[in-house]
């Protein structure tokens, strides 16, 4: 009984660690999404040709750390709860599509963009990075909604003995389209296209060497950062005091609980912790770089912040016994870290592997600062 319950333990610690795992690196992908916030400011802060190409320089430099991070994040999370993938992926899959199309599409930019006699021309490879821009942080903060406010879709694990083993379904036509439908889903979706624009504003003072393009990422950087705010704030005040989905210990039966997200920031305080030092550090890097017209590194304070935010909201969708997949069809249906996760075999051999993470991000840090050594000037 004793050994019973110990391996218990031992799997609840590596589910909640991968899960901890997967967030960071969903945090990490939030952050990185300033390229895409950058692209979508090509034409409202490039009002020359010089500027156009000081501003693809500069994020030319990047774009390849977002890429890498986002397979990654996808990496992990197919590795670590393959039920979900199976799940969203399987089912929701013409808004996943969407997603990778628009990035594969902003790859394909920026290998012939530069190119002499490309096929489409500049303007044309300048356009799909402005559509990827706008779509990949809408589509995917979206989708990243529907984490908390659920999806239509049935899991049925008896189906694992049959001849066609088809354990999820989805039981909308539309196939995760309809994500877009719900009010809350868009909301974060605008929420996290104006962060990203509100990223690229820093990005851009702290990386460009230019007085006319640090003045207009200001001026832009004040309108997204309040644009950011009008969506994110009512989308987090709604999720702190909605009713979730709580899984019995014991049963593993899941169960309506009012204010279950607020509630799991208070069992956990480390995370309500870290998320007011995150905010903190958002709004003192968007403030310092208004009100101080030689700051220029606001994306040290704000960046880190958006790290630690998303990291928090990304924590409480799954910890403490939440569903962080509800089903909108079929309650008891709705994924936890316990009915979704690897075996136990697996998430201790990747456990060895994440090790390497922090040599990894080492690695990605001593990159960023060879490349900036040198600020991209006009």
């Amino acid at each position: 009984m004793q050994a019973s319950q110990a391996m218990e333990l031992n799997y609840s610690f590596y589910q909640n660690y991968w899960w901890f795992i997967v967030s960071l690196l969903g945090a990490l992908l939030v952050f990185m999404l300033f390229v895409q916030g950058g692209q979508s400011l090509l034409y409202s802060l490039g009002k020359t040709e010089a500027q156009l190409n000081a501003l693809l320089r500069s994020l030319g430099k990047k774009w390849e750390l977002t890429f890498t991070t986002l397979v990654t994040f996808g990496g992990a999370f197919f590795a670590s709860f393959p039920l979900f993938y199976s799940t969203s992926f399987g089912g929701a899959y013409w808004v996943w599509m969407a997603i990778l199309f628009s990035f594969v599409v902003q790859a394909v930019s920026y290998e012939y963009i530069a190119r002499r006699g490309n096929l489409l021309g500049r303007g044309t490879y300048r356009a799909f990075l402005f559509a990827n821009g706008v779509l990949g942080p809408v589509l995917l903060g979206a989708a990243v909604s529907t984490l908390f406010f659920g999806a239509d879709f049935v899991v049925n694990k008896e189906n694992l003995t049959g001849i066609m083993p088809i354990i999820s379904s989805w039981q909308n036509p539309l196939h995760g389209l309809e994500a877009v439908g719900n009010l809350w889903n868009v909301a974060l979706g605008l929420a996290v296209f104006f962060l990203a624009r509100t990223l690229a504003c820093l990005y851009f003072i702290n990386n460009i060497d230019d007085v006319q393009v640090r003045s207009g990422a200001r001026r832009h950087l004040l309108i997204n950062a309040v644009a950011f705010l009008l969506f994110f704030l009512p989308w987090l005040g709604n999720l702190l005091f909605k009713t979730g989905l709580a899984e019995n210990a014991t049963t593993g039966v899941l169960a309506e609980e009012s204010f279950k997200y607020w509630h799991n920031l208070l069992a956990l305080p480390w995370t309500l912790a870290l998320l007011l030092v995150g905010v903190v550090l958002v709004l003192a890097g968007i403030a310092w770089s208004l009100l101080k017209p030689a700051f220029v590194r606001g994306i040290w304070f704000t960046g880190p912040g958006t790290v630690l935010v998303v990291l928090v909201v990304l924590l409480i969708a799954g910890l403490n016994g939440t569903a962080y997949y509800p089903s909108l069809v079929d309650m008891q249906s709705s994924l936890t870290l316990a009915n979704s996760s690897s075996s136990l075999f697996t998430l201790k051999t990747m456990s060895v592997v994440s090790l390497f993470i922090p040599f990894v991000l080492a690695y990605i840090w001593y990159v960023w600062r060879a490349l900036d050594k040198v600020k991209t000037r006009v």
